[in-house]
């Protein structure tokens, strides 16, 4: 089915998919490490290029193609790589778009690791980063220096939930030749098109929302122009970070539900939200769903829902949050977002904790923020569990 024309719960189910030789349902499972070539010519063309048929699974499978294609279309992206990690995407955009000597500037309230790995690695080669509140798109032109190439913008940032003007950053960037790059993983392509809105690359953790079940993990990329996607895809074949067939296989299956989680969790979440808010021992929570966010109006114009991820504070502290996630029962005291269970966890000491504490503070990733995953479940049940772990303090 041709589904380009359709709209986005049909090309949630249908976007990607190919009929196999006995009509399968589903995409099935290739998990093959090599393919067969039907004559000496046929493996020429498609190491040359000239037949798109597949070779080895590292450098392309179907069920992973079937994947790349349907996340694409979910973009409005050309076309789509999948990696075996979300680190694995970013991995593959830092290698393909910078050089030794070349600069980024990115978003400071980025996940951890996407951080250090230019922090502790890519500064081994002589690539410099600055990193900035980009909730501010002044912060980003004083940042941009001649050698800049990239603007990587987490939006919302994690775990902070600062909201980025992805449009305004599309004209910083093309005033300034960069590439922008936007981690889409808090909102996922129901929630937020960067592409639509100036993005050169978009990405996930498909671990998180578009897979949505805790037993993956995944990333993907996509991008609007055909070069930028061979220079990616190169990158990511040669580092060998391609997504596993039966890893694809899951996430084609998670995604059909996508904008129905989504649509159940930021339900619930907004609930959630306005509890927390009025709670006397919440000292402060950000929620771009709630009017004092600073940046409730952008976020109502950039993204269609606002999601169901939150960062909050407890007067008390780092003290009082440490109490708070040993008390809570149906929340799960784990690290990863955006599945169909509820998560709670501490940032500073787990998924920032190789940021420095200087760093840290000057993302706003302070020793008492808490970030809170909703899931799907019954909203009393989440509330209560929170009411009780809050009247433990």
């Amino acid at each position: 089915m041709k589904t380009k024309d359709k709209g986005f719960n049909t090309k949630l189910v249908h976007a990607g998919a190919f009929d196999d030789v006995y009509g399968s349902a589903s995409v099935p499972i290739y998990q093959t490490s090599t393919f067969r070539f039907i004559n000496a010519q046929h493996g020429a063309d498609c190491f040359s290029g000239k037949s798109d048929g597949f070779i080895y699974t590292r450098i392309g499978n179907p069920t992973i193609k079937a994947l790349e294609h349907n996340i694409a279309e979910l973009e409005n992206g050309f076309d789509g790589i999948a990696t075996s990690s979300g680190m694995g995407a970013i991995s593959a955009v830092y290698m393909a778009l910078l050089n030794a000597g070349s600069h980024i500037v990115s978003s400071d309230a980025v996940y951890g690791p996407a951080r250090g790995l230019l922090e502790q690695d890519f500064s081994r080669f002589n690539v410099e980063a600055s990193f900035v509140n980009t909730s501010n798109t002044d912060n980003i032109v004083a940042a941009i220096k001649p050698n800049t190439k990239v603007l990587y913008i987490e939006t919302p940032a994690n775990p902070t939930m600062d909201i980025t003007d992805i449009e305004a950053c599309a004209v910083i960037a093309k005033q300034h030749n960069l590439i922008l790059v936007v981690d889409n993983t808090f909102c996922s392509p129901y929630l937020q098109k960067p592409l639509d809105l100036g993005a050169d690359v978009v990405l996930h953790s498909v671990t998180k929302f578009i897979n949505g079940h805790a037993d993956i993990v995944g990333g993907i990329i996509v991008t609007k122009d055909p070069e930028i996607y061979k220079k990616i895809r190169h990158s990511m074949v040669y580092l060998g970070s391609n997504m596993d067939p039966t890893q694809a296989f899951m996430v084609l299956r998670g995604v059909k539900t996508l904008s129905i989680r989504i649509d159940r969790a930021q339900e619930n979440a907004m609930k959630v939200a306005e509890f927390l808010q009025a709670h006397p021992k919440v000292a402060w929570i950000r929620y771009p769903g709630l009017k004092n966010h600073p940046q409730y109006e952008l976020a109502k114009s950039q993204m269609k829902g606002f999601g169901s991820m939150m960062s909050f504070g407890l007067k008390g502290g780092y003290d009082a949050g440490k109490k708070l996630m040993d008390n809570v029962h149906l929340a799960m005291l784990a690290v990863s977002l955006g599945g169909v269970e509820t998560l709670i966890q501490h940032p500073a000491s787990m998924t920032h904790a190789a940021v420095s504490k200087e760093n840290k503070l000057a993302a706003g990733i302070t020793d008492d923020l808490v970030r809170f995953s909703v899931g799907i479940e019954d909203v009393d049940d989440i509330i209560l569990d929170l009411k009780n772990a809050l009247d433990s303090l």
